[in-house]
């Protein structure tokens, strides 16, 4: 039985005031939880993440990493430097990444392989455009995104990592895929992994990550293949973070 996970990502958000009554509140909260739950803070705060939940059930991540081990790379953020601060997660290839910063799914299936040789789990984001679903390729740009990192690393890596379905229509608009479109991209999710390797499919944790709400958490985490969240912009509260939680 898959355990879910919901992590929240904080995106460029918080202030060392915030995130302290932000973490409060939320470890505060968190011992009726039965979940799996992180929290992916901006790199300045890893260390205040670190001090404030080491000890708790609460992990913590990064959102972002470099693909390269060390140099000269001025302004990147290595896996080490992450495990340094006891990250136990970072998230590979969000939208944002991909659209904002023309990061590939070459470099994201870098980046992934850099996680995991560092020891840390990847949460890697594969998800459509409103232009892509409505021009009925969904399926083709979440499996050649999926792809792309299984090519590289081989689908036993997926045993190791946690994979957030992310329709990007859906991300800080409001609107929220149904959970039956929801759950149809996780299904496909799960079969495309099962061709190669049924065991890895049948552990893996696939998030959802388009504006997961407390008002729609229960129905969406209800479906099969909904394994948790990648919550946004409700993972800066602490009591919406909460009631997704608690609705897993």
């Amino acid at each position: 039985m898959r355990r879910k996970l919901v992590a929240g990502n904080w995106k460029m958000h918080g202030s060392l005031a915030e995130n302290e009554a932000l973490l409060s509140g939320v470890l505060a909260g968190i011992g009726e939880v039965k979940v799996g739950v992180a929290v992916c803070v901006p790199f300045p705060y890893l260390a205040q993440a670190q001090a404030r939940l080491a000890g708790s059930k609460i992990a913590w991540g990064a959102q972002n990493l470099s693909q390269h081990a060390k140099g000269a790379f001025t302004g990147e953020v290595s896996a080490a430097m992450l495990k340094d601060f006891g990250c136990a997660y970072v998230i590979v290839g969000h939208s944002e990444r991909r659209a904002l910063f023309g990061e590939s799914d070459a470099v994201v299936a870098e980046k992934f392989a850099a996680a995991q040789a560092a020891g840390l789990t990847p949460i890697l984001c594969v998800g459509e455009t409103l232009e892509e679903r409505e021009g009925g390729i969904t399926e083709q740009v979440v499996g050649r995104q999926l792809d792309a990192v299984i090519a590289k690393c081989g689908v036993s890596a997926l045993a190791k990592a946690v994979l957030a379905y992310e329709p990007v229509w859906a991300i800080g608009t409001g609107k929220t895929a149904t959970p039956e479109q929801a759950q149809a991209v996780h299904a496909f999710i799960r079969a495309r992994v099962r061709g190669l390797d049924a065991g890895v499919a049948k552990g893996l944790i696939i998030q959802y990550g388009g504006s997961m709400k407390p008002g729609n958490a229960s129905e969406l985490l209800s479906q099969p293949d909904i394994d948790g969240g990648l919550i946004g912009g409700a993972a800066l509260n602490a009591e919406e973070f909460l009631a997704i939680c608690r609705a897993g």
